[in-house]
């Protein structure tokens, strides 16, 4: 049995959390082999868990790790798969008892938490020793200029339109300007009934939407909202995002229900037609098609500050890829990690999982079939990846604080102004 499973029992001990306890009980019944145990035949066998084998095609992920093992004589892939809550869970119970599996999936809002507490390591010497090319990468995640994560795929959130309700508002073109975006969500809004202009979910139960509806205007113009890596929230580029969103409130063209929508309520707003307007992974197209077959819709940048002509940020998120620090057998780790970045592989996975690759040279074949998939790789290879949440501490409890004192300012108990000084201050404190 390997460290990593050993260390299961204990990690449940000290997390407490009965939850945890089901899922990786479960999952360890389903598994076999072990993080650097040996086979019969002396191989190495390495771990790599992840939630990204079930969220494929079947037996289209084993098949990639057998392309890898025959390309890799002496060393095999013992998938650790499960859905991404519970794979969060057993890598934090990993990381707290020092038994991680060897390869580890990863999303960007946990690797800060990782970094610090030592239990991933730089893979920048790890992929120079394996002799991988690291321009060929689109990012690395870093944490004091180390890297700790790499995307291997990027769900990227463009802006949808729904093409119908646009042609009855009399708007001839998806918005490219706030502007004109506002412009289009006050008409939509005006064919009454319970149609909006636009969907804004903000709760702070799952709080992605900070993120993704709120701080992608910010990025859409080319801002940011740090200043050298630190919290900087009441700058120019945030408040003149923050406060076109206030107007937006005000204007009453924002579907009700936003304290309290999560991103799956803004798709089934979007998909049942009641919005005009979303901003959205590219990951739900296929949902939206075969929820609503008759639905015409259309992806686009989202919208800039007028007069803004520089490279566009777009919102985006990962599937990041890590190595443990307690790994025996980090060169075979390297050589997985270099695998599944390398040009061709990327490209197949990227096509597998309808995503964006993160090497700069692959293709996925599915952008030349789908004339919304292509148009979303045009507007991702104009522009840039952004995501200043990736590689922050406590990312997620950032996105819940800066909502927090959203809501108030929506709620008209505070100025935006304020809530964004309240935001940094609090932002500060967990730096």
């Amino acid at each position: 049995m390997s460290a990593f499973r050993r260390g299961r029992r204990t990690a449940i001990m000290l997390m407490g959390v009965a939850t945890a306890t089901t899922t990786l009980l479960a999952l360890t019944g389903c598994s076999s082999g072990g993080s650097g145990s040996a086979d019969s035949g002396g191989d190495v066998t390495i771990e790599f868990a992840q939630w990204w084998e079930p969220e494929l095609p079947d037996g289209e992920f084993r098949a990639l790790m057998d392309e890898f093992e025959q390309a890799n004589p002496g060393i095999k892939v013992d998938l650790v798969s499960g859905p991404y809550a519970s794979t969060k869970e057993q890598l934090f119970a990993g990381a707290a008892s020092g038994t991680m599996p060897d390869v580890v999936g990863l999303d960007g809002a946990w690797v800060n938490d990782f970094a610090s507490k030592g239990v991933i390591t730089d893979l920048g010497p790890l992929l120079k020793d394996a002799g991988f090319d690291e321009s060929e990468l689109a990012a690395q995640i870093k944490v004091d200029d180390k890297t700790y994560m790499i995307p291997v795929v990027n769900f990227v959130y463009p802006m949808f339109t729904n093409d119908a309700l646009l042609s009855q508002a009399g708007v001839s073109a998806p918005p490219s300007t706030r502007t004109e975006f506002e412009d289009a969500a006050k008409k939509i809004t005006a064919l009454g009934g319970d149609v909006h202009g636009w969907v804004l979910p903000l709760s702070l139960e799952a709080p992605n939407g900070v993120q993704n509806d709120v701080m992608s205007w910010v990025w859409a113009s080319g801002g940011t909202m740090l200043d050298k890596g630190k919290p900087d929230l009441t700058n120019d580029d945030v408040t003149s995002a923050v406060e076109y969103i206030g107007d937006l409130w005000n204007e009453g063209v924002i579907a009700p229900g936003s304290f309290t929508m999560k991103e799956q309520d803004k798709v089934e707003e979007f998909t049942n037609g009641r919005v005009g307007m979303m901003i959205d992974s590219l990951a739900h197209i296929n949902l939206i098609r075969e929820n609503n077959p008759d639905l015409t819709f259309s992806i686009s940048a989202i919208p800039a500050e007028d007069g803004f002509t520089g490279e566009r940020g777009i919102p985006y998120a990962s599937w990041g890829i890590g190595v443990a620090e307690n790994s025996q057998h980090k060169d075979a780790a390297a050589k997985l990690v270099s695998f599944l970045m390398s040009k061709d592989t990327n490209s197949k996975l990227s096509t597998m999982a309808k995503a964006f690759p993160g090497n700069t040279g692959s293709e996925p074949d599915f952008v030349n079939d789908d004339e919304l998939f292509k148009t979303a790789f045009e507007i991702y290879k104009a522009g840039y990846p952004a995501n200043e949440f990736t590689g922050l501490p406590v990312a997620e409890d950032l996105m819940r604080q800066l909502g927090e004192q959203l809501q108030s300012a929506l709620d008209g108990q505070q100025s935006i102004p304020d809530a964004l000084k309240k935001a940094q201050e609090s932002w500060t404190a967990e730096f």
